[in-house]
């Protein structure tokens, strides 16, 4: 079991840099490498803390590489000799010490969107995610299913049939995360029916959104074949058990709770708390008995 967290280190005080579109297109292709250059050392510093600190599970930012799949951005940073020197040194790291590196595009990425521009320009966010994981060493990419559009069955259907559309690398990669709204664990059973996608559990938001019906975990792992050590995320909510807020922390509560789902399934846990890796640093400790 490997415990980790999203993108900041707050022990670090670290910032991705990002840049707007009129800077770039002022100052070009060197200010879009000169940032994306300061956030791969930023990713290398956290990937060796996080080992130093027996943390072996990491959400890299998607924004390494800052207007990634703008028109503006026409430089070939994944063939790129000066990211290569760090993006290797990040892969031998994780590969060295068997860490799990994952990304998660942001609420723009709809696959299942129902006007072609928004899918194509949600496939091209993803092959961007997809080039910069594999040259990080990672293995998955978490999406949501997307909107509901009046019909939540078509468009359940439809991210499948977009999702047959994907790269073999994406297809190997993409996991389908419930969500706190829409999706419940049973709708994304349901789409991995139909195209055979592997399911990442979020248990907060199944405590919030679950249409009364409760969770097979053996269904779930079920969709994992094939593709490794299935990936949960696990949050407490801010101010109540239903409260879609992330907390600080993660609670004993919730976490025993997560165990006992599990029942000695192996897996590894992605902590979605406001303070990063203090929230996983308890946690780490103590299955080590440190």
């Amino acid at each position: 079991m490997r415990l980790g967290y999203a993108c900041m280190n707050t022990e670090l005080k670290t910032v991705f840099k990002t840049l707007r579109l009129a800077t770039a297109e002022a100052e070009g292709m060197e200010k879009i490498k000169d940032l994306t250059l300061i956030n791969m050392k930023t990713t290398l510093d956290i990937v060796q803390w996080n080992i130093d600190n027996d943390i072996l599970f990491y959400r890299a930012s998607s924004s390494i590489v800052p207007l990634s799949t703008h028109p503006v951005n026409t430089w070939v940073w994944w063939e790129d000799p000066d990211f290569l020197l760090l993006a290797n040194q990040i892969r031998s790291l994780v590969q060295a010490h068997q860490m799990r590196v994952s990304v998660h595009p942001g609420q723009y990425t709809v696959l299942n969107a129902q006007k072609p521009e928004i899918v194509k320009k949600s496939i091209e966010d993803l092959e961007y995610h997809d080039k910069l994981i594999e040259l990080l060493g990672g293995s998955d990419i978490i999406l949501h299913t997307g909107g509901a559009y009046g019909d939540k069955e078509a468009a359940k259907a439809r991210f499948a049939e977009n999702y047959l559309k994907l790269s073999d690398s994406l297809k190997r990669k993409l996991r389908l995360e419930n969500d706190d709204k829409t999706f419940t664990v049973r709708d994304v059973l349901d789409v991995s029916k139909l195209c055979g996608v592997s399911i990442c559990f979020d248990i907060h938001h199944h405590n919030v959104n679950n249409d009364g019906q409760p969770v097979d975990f053996d269904e779930i792992l079920a969709t994992w074949k094939g593709f490794g050590t299935p990936k949960i995320h696990i949050s407490t909510g801010k101010e109540g058990f239903t409260d879609l807020r992330h907390h600080d922390f993660v609670s004993e509560e919730d976490f025993n709770q997560l165990l006992l789902l599990l029942q000695g399934t192996d897996a590894d846990i992605m902590f979605e708390a406001k303070l990063k890796e203090q929230a996983v640093l308890p946690f780490v400790r103590k299955l080590l008995n440190k």
